[in-house]
């Protein structure tokens, strides 16, 4: 069974917090602070991994999480890193955030890593807010949380040369001819349920990938028959090898066949639409009708497409038809077709569970009220009940420009400020 496409969530860890810690010694009159830092939350990474070919374990997984940071101790002594989380995918793997909707990676190469969700900073200790001026801080700042993301994970497989073309017109022969893949072969539609690779070697050339898509239908790309699951694994395809059933035993015009299918790449992609075409018509062995035969070699002419009549059952023309494959290739570069949001900045420090959202102060009755991811990372540093914390905090809030807001809006001595919960009276 092949699973390529799903949905999970992540959390990295979150920071550990730091302490507040005094120096105890035995005739030591005043130790001062000495509470350390917490310890950095573990963050999580994607790695491609060879001996994964598909996304099967994420059905029975879905929900990963790395491990907290410690928090800190007296003496200076620091927390404890969470460890780090690693996700094996398979190559070829495509990560979407889908609160953002945007393509976060594109996971092709061998022992790729990325990472997807970072772990949250330790908190400092309060031997860290000691200056001259404030010796005793008795206040110490929280961990900052890790990272927490909803993605989609897209299998779309790697292969040089795609066959398409209706059910039962021999991609799976043509493969299991020239390559070492074993798909199953049988006289019905839909044999092949899951997309076959098979490595190719021509006598003259260099190896390459062939993928046997699984039938596409009229209406494939409204998700009709075995639907959109089988266009996606097309797209990165630099080649296509379009399957004509040449004898019409199905019943069917091979040129109405090759008009159904196109329209459905268009519709579904005009990048998959515009690709190198290469027309097999294939049952050459049992094509009796000269009528048909002349309508798609007129097609092709008209279309100024290249044409290969073969037999997958007998193996004529398939030497003629890999060889001019592998030579066409050469002149086909390997592309990135999927757009990666390259300002998709994990390292962001106004970034915690928003995406850089702005200090906000609002009045509502009798209080200011001041929301906003700085405001929340900043209470989580301050001790409202120690006047030193509170001198801390009013610094920071001068910074982020929010004291110049509040004179703007029009605030006096005594008028009360709401902060993450906290009454507080403002004075100048």
């Amino acid at each position: 069974m092949v699973i390529d496409y799903v949905k999970i969530s992540v959390k990295a860890g979150d920071g550990g917090n730091g302490a507040v810690s005094f120096r105890r010694e035995k005739y030591i009159a005043a130790g001062g602070p000495d509470g350390g830092d917490g310890g950095r939350g573990g963050s999580i990474y994607f790695k491609v991994d060879s001996n994964t070919s598909t996304l099967l374990d994420f059905k029975y997984k879905k929900k990963f999480k790395a491990e907290n940071g410690k928090n800190g101790e007296g003496a200076k002594r620091v927390g404890k890193s969470g460890e780090d989380l690693y996700i094996p995918v398979p190559k070829g793997t495509i990560v979407k955030d889908i609160d953002r909707n945007v393509v976060v990676a594109d996971l092709s190469e061998e022992g790729q890593e990325f990472l997807i969700a970072k772990g949250g900073k330790g908190g400092k200790g309060n031997a860290y807010f000691a200056t001259p001026t404030r010796q005793v801080p008795n206040f110490a700042e929280q961990g900052k949380k890790g990272m927490e993301k909803n993605l989609e994970l897209e299998l779309k497989m790697l292969a040089d040369v795609g066959l398409v073309g209706f059910p039962n017109v021999g991609k799976s022969t043509i493969i299991s001819r020239v390559s070492s893949a074993k798909p199953k072969i049988a006289n019905y539609h839909f044999t092949t349920l899951d997309p076959a690779l098979g490595v190719v070697k021509p006598k003259n050339g260099e190896p390459f990938v062939m993928a046997d898509i699984p039938g596409i239908i009229e209406g494939a790309s409204e998700g009709i028959g075995l639907g959109i699951q089988f266009l996606k694994h097309v797209e990165r395809t630099r080649l296509l090898l379009h399957v004509l059933d040449a004898s019409g035993t199905e019943g069917r015009n091979p040129v109405d066949d090759f008009n159904k299918i196109n329209n459905e790449l268009k519709k579904y992609s005009k990048t998959l639409a515009s690709k190198k075409q290469i027309v097999v018509a294939n049952k050459m062995d049992v094509a009796n009708d000269e009528k048909l035969i002349k309508e798609i070699e007129k097609k092709c002419k008209d279309e100024k497409l290249k044409l290969f009549k073969i037999s997958a059952a007998t193996n004529e023309g398939l030497d003629e038809l890999i060889n001019y494959v592998a030579q066409e290739l050469k002149n086909i570069p390997k592309e990135d077709i999927v757009e990666v949001d390259e300002m998709y900045d994990l390292e962001d420090e106004l970034v915690d569970q928003e995406w850089k959202i702005e200090t906000e102060v609002r009045k509502d009755g009798l209080y200011y009220i001041i929301t906003g991811a700085p405001i929340e990372r900043l209470m989580s540093k301050v001790n409202v009940f120690d006047i030193e914390s509170r001198q801390y905090m009013q610094k920071i809030l001068k910074q982020l420009g929010v004291m110049d807001k509040l004179k703007e809006m029009g605030i006096e001595e005594g008028d009360f400020i709401e902060i993450e919960g906290y009454q507080l009276e403002y004075s100048e």
